[in-house]
C-alpha cells in the first residue's frame, strides 16, 4: 500500500503557505485520515514517504510511526 505524510499545523483553519507544521501524520496515498485516527485538512502539505525519519519529517507523530512501522517492517533503516 502507498503511503504519504501529510501536515498537521499549529494553527486551525485552512492552511496557509507560512503556516508552521504542528507535526507530520502518515496516511495512504491522497488520503486525510491519518494512521493514528486524526483527521487531517485534504489542503495540507504533503511529502514523501520516504522522509519518514529524516530531518525533513519531523516532528512525526508517534502512533503513525507505530502503525506505519507495523505494514512496512522493511523500512526501518
Amino acid at each position: 500500500m502507498e503511503h504519504e505524510m501529510r501536515a498537521e499545523y499549529e494553527e486551525s483553519g485552512p492552511p496557509r503557505a507560512d503556516a508552521p507544521v504542528k507535526i507530520w501524520h502518515m496516511v495512504r496515498l491522497d488520503g486525510a485520515h491519518a494512521m493514528c485516527g486524526r483527521e487531517l485538512d485534504p489542503a495540507a502539505a504533503t511529502q514523501s514517504a520516504e522522509a519518514w525519519g529524516t530531518p525533513a519529517g519531523e516532528p512525526f507523530c508517534h502512533s503513525c510511526g507505530a502503525m506505519y512501522l507495523r505494514e512496512h517492517p522493511q523500512d526501518t533503516g
